[in-house]
């Protein structure tokens, strides 16, 4: 049987169906990523490779897997994986669209209610024993309901937090790499310049796909074109934003506040100094995490895989043009 390695424990119904195709071997590290060394040992036989966000999938790699057929990453996006590479060498690369565009649109927008209403502020406010009266300014936040919503990067996801936002009567832009004009007639959305989109734009979200384009798309100048009282969101990809200008622009105030699911090195470290501000809520990269739509992921991405080792081409592949 075709060895199969997987790099962090998946749900049970996505183990099963691997291992009805092929030999695995599972990280089962909950906390713990698969050491490189470890990774690039265990592929040199493998056939096919059950990834995550996390893993570093390049030349190194290919190099050390003369067999492999497929990577399959559970994920939508796949800025770990050189895809240019692995089409070079006949590698199929398969990836999970669709399944978690609504559970990851639920989750941008609850950080977006959070971060504006100061919700996980409040509660370590009351944890801490700190709550001691009533007061007319305590914790204030900003408004959600008929601001003005700027989303950068109008895809599945981004579509899905408009819906999102024109249920609480937000006046909604966007930009994107092109017009989506059935979103702008079905959610009066309006069409705008990343300049005029960050000028007029209560919140920002970013929810840009992950690459050399839009690598630090929101830098220093970006930031400068904020409202003092804006909103950033970021559920995309940390590498989408300089981080150090985001601090400053924080810690001078020249924004009001963030929300970040994502970061440029993941796990963040408990010290990197946009944790030190009050301002900033901070998740740990679970813009898809339900039980459901994890589950979904991993039996897709699974059945990629299988579909790899068997030749036959993948149910939902990357195709080079997409990068």
């Amino acid at each position: 049987m075709s060895k199969i390695v997987v790099t962090r424990r998946i749900p049970k119904q996505a183990l099963e169906l691997l291992k009805e195709n092929g030999e695995v071997f599972l990280w089962d590290r909950e906390e713990e990523p698969i050491p490189h060394e470890v990774l690039l040992e265990e592929i040199k036989e493998a056939a096919g490779v059950f990834t995550n966000v996390g893993d570093r999938i390049d030349k190194e790699l290919f190099d050390h897997a003369p067999n492999l057929k497929v990577v399959s990453t559970m994920a939508v996006g796949y800025d770990n994986i050189d895809v240019r590479e692995a089409a070079k060498r006949g590698i199929a690369v398969g990836h999970t669209p669709g399944i978690l565009t609504e559970t990851t649109a639920d989750l941008t927008f609850a950080l977006l209610m959070a971060t504006a209403r100061r919700v996980v502020e409040g509660s370590d406010y009351v944890r801490q024993g700190r709550w001691k009266s009533w007061g007319p300014m305590l914790l204030t936040g900003q408004d959600i309901f008929g601001a003005t919503i700027g989303i950068i990067g109008m895809g599945r996801i981004g579509e899905g937090v408009a819906r999102r936002a024109s249920g609480f009567n937000m006046n909604i832009l966007y930009h994107n790499r092109s017009r989506r004009r059935e979103i702008e007639e079905s959610l009066n959305a309006a069409y705008s310049t990343l300049e005029e989109l960050l000028s007029k734009s209560d919140f920002v979200v970013l929810l840009a796909p992950g690459n050399t384009q839009t690598r630090h798309i929101i830098g220093k100048e970006e930031l400068k074109l904020m409202k003092p009282s804006s909103v950033f969101i970021n559920a995309s990809r940390g590498t989408n934003v300089d981080e150090r200008a985001l601090y400053e622009a924080l810690k001078n105030e020249e924004i009001w506040a963030a929300g970040l699911d994502v970061f440029e090195e993941e796990p963040v470290s408990a010290e990197h100094p946009l944790l030190t501000l009050p301002n900033v809520t901070v998740l740990p990269h679970i813009g898809s995490a339900s039980i459901a739509t994890r589950t979904k992921m991993a039996v897709t991405a699974a059945q990629n895989l299988v579909a790899g080792i068997m030749g036959k081409e993948l149910p939902f592949q990357v195709k080079i043009n997409e990068n």
